[in-house]
């Protein structure tokens, strides 16, 4: 499908089978979907795959592109990361461990694009794993998958705006030393951070699509701003230190901060870049407001994960260039590796206005992080994985986008900020959960794609060829590897406790075990992957029209008011002309 087509209505007047669009579906290839008027381009891949339009088509390639590197959020993440690629094996770990795992990481974002190219839809990865998945398994890979990936999804604005908080109070306190951040004032201004990025991801689509636009130029300003800033005004030289450490000591000596050999511990460093790099898969979720969807998502996956890959590592190599004295980064008192580092090599001032732009791009990026996780929850609640399901995937009537799903996850991510009180151990396990849960989600889809699935997947127009098999096999080959290392602890034997554990085995796992034990119990009783909610027809039957599965609701407003669920009946000749 051509750039030029984007928003052109189908002249044709007939109905097209499924197995006429691009599309990997739930749907066969013989079905035919009902509707009563001419859609676009864009609608009849969406109505293919099963679903009705129900959102405006305001996102472009570099809309949805700004959303997804607000969800990167470069420098603030660099900023929440630093004390894995830093602590774990010094300047080498951050170089070295970088570009390494870019490569891998970027195979997987090539993978995932191919899927989203063939099937647009916001359910994303999890559609993709109920469809692919071998006869009768399609249920519960989609059911891991979902609650995988939406506990990625639903932790990620939380945990940013949870880091902002703390670094504005740090800031505070670094302007005024009598004042000592309490637990509660932490929590007062986290909360305070969701409730407004949840009114803006209430807005209307082409609002939301805007603000992200500004966020995300500026995310790219502040970065340029930074990465120029710290070589140019670092104070080295005044403290009788050259202005760059030597290059062979950058990428050769290796501060090892783990109990680990340092082959392991570059290992560990990488999850840094997998916490960094997980926001690629936004363009997938939004996928259903995109225009050209089957060709710009795709390409603003690639493009995020690219850019991002690209100018986080020349973050790394500016930060890893100056820095003067790891330890003293590293355990400062300050709590924050980022500050500290900032006051090691620059002036008060300068640092001061540093970390004002980080976060400025924090806040920009936590409210991308809402957006996203919204249309995650919208596009689970629609196929009714949640409680009160119907609820939470009404459209709203005023400003088409999903605003009950949008306050369901801020009410959950201010509840999961109630872990501030339990400490920092305690508050540090949601970010644990962003990289395992985000990787064993995409790594699902993918490895069923290239070990599973066959001639049964469909590629888009946007598609790796001949390349999608070797490429996919070192994308899942990549998690399989990195998935046990990011829950190993640093430390071990008698170091090894409470505090200094790796809680991310219990905090994914946990909640991952509890539906698994709910699919086993209930679910695997009701719950059959994606809902087919628009009325299709067999091709060359008569009476065979299938009505969609979603009850009508009072959200009006909608697209999908205008396709009408009615019986049609349509003799064998006319069915055949379709074909």
């Amino acid at each position: 499908m051509s750039n030029e087509h984007r928003g052109l209505s189908v002249s044709s007047g007939r109905k097209k089978s499924v197995a006429e669009n691009a599309v990997t579906s739930v749907l066969t290839a013989n079905e035919v979907p009902i509707y009563s008027r001419e859609l676009t381009a864009d609608e009849e891949v969406l109505v293919a795959l099963g679903y009705k339009p129900e959102f405006k088509r305001e996102f472009s390639l570099w809309t949805s592109f700004c959303v997804s590197f607000a969800v990167l959020g470069l420098l603030p993440s660099f900023a929440a990361t630093l004390y894995y690629g830093m602590g774990y094996a010094g300047t080498p770990g951050m170089v070295w461990g970088w570009l390494i795992a870019m490569v891998f990481i970027q195979c997987v974002a090539m993978s995932m694009a191919e899927l989203c190219s063939s099937m647009p839809t916001s359910g994303g990865l999890y559609y993709a794993s109920a469809v692919l998945a071998p006869p009768g398994w399609g249920p519960l890979a989609a059911w891991i998958t979902g609650w995988s990936n939406w506990l990625g999804q639903v932790t990620g604005a939380p945990s940013v705006d949870y880091a902002l908080a703390a670094m504005v109070l740090a800031s505070a306190s670094i302007n005024n030393p009598a004042y000592i951040p309490q637990n509660w004032h932490i929590f007062l201004l986290t909360t305070l951070i969701m409730l407004i990025h949840g009114c803006i991801s209430s807005m209307p689509t082409r609002w939301i699509a805007n603000f992200n636009s500004v966020g995300t130029s500026f995310n790219i300003l502040a970065l340029f701003i930074v990465i120029i800033m710290i070589p140019a005004g670092t104070n080295r030289a005044e403290q009788g230190l050259p202005r760059f450490t030597p290059s062979s000591q950058v990428w050769g000596s290796i501060y090892n901060g783990t109990d680990f050999p340092a082959g392991l511990a570059i290992l560990m460093t990488f999850v840094a870049v997998i916490w960094t790099m997980s926001g690629y898969d936004a363009p997938f979720h939004l996928s259903e407001e995109c225009s050209n969807a089957n060709i710009a998502s795709p390409r603003a996956i690639v493009l995020t994960s690219g850019v991002g890959g690209l100018f986080g590592w020349f973050l790394q190599l500016v930060v890893a260039y100056t820095v003067i004295d790891i330890p003293n980064v590293i355990d400062s008192e300050l709590g924050q590796p980022w500050a500290a580092y900032l006051l090691q090599v620059m002036p008060q001032k300068t640092a001061l206005a540093i970390l004002a732009l980080t976060m400025v791009c924090a806040f920009s990026m936590g409210q991308g992080c809402m957006v996203a996780a919204s249309r995650v929850t919208f596009a689970y609640a629609r196929d009714g994985c949640f409680p009160a399901s119907r609820w939470i995937s009404r459209v709203n009537r005023h400003t088409h986008t999903p605003v009950n799903a949008v306050w369901f996850n801020t009410f959950v991510g201010i509840c999961v900020t109630l872990l501030i009180f339990g400490g920092t151990v305690a508050i540090g396990a949601i970010f644990s959960i962003g990289a395992v849960a985000a990787f064993v989600a995409f790594a699902i889809p993918i490895s069923i794609r290239v070990f599973m699935v066959g001639d049964r997947f469909r590629p888009g127009p946007w598609n790796l060829g001949r390349w999608s098999i070797p490429i996919g096999t070192m994308a899942c080959s990549f998690v399989l590897l990195m998935v046990p290392i990011l829950c190993i602890p640093s430390v071990t034997g008698a170091d090894l406790n409470a505090t200094t554990m790796n809680w991310t085995a219990l905090v994914y796992g946990g909640p991952m075990s509890y539906a698994l034990i709910w699919w086993a119990v209930d679910a695997r009783k009701w719950f059959k992957g994606p809902k087919v909610n628009i009325e299709h027809q067999m091709l060359g039957r008569e009476n065979s029209v299938i009505d969609g599965t979603d009850e009508s609701n009072d959200s009006g407003g909608s697209s999908s008011n205008s396709i009408q669920k009615e019986a049609r009946y349509m003799d064998d000749n006319k069915a055949t002309t379709l074909a």
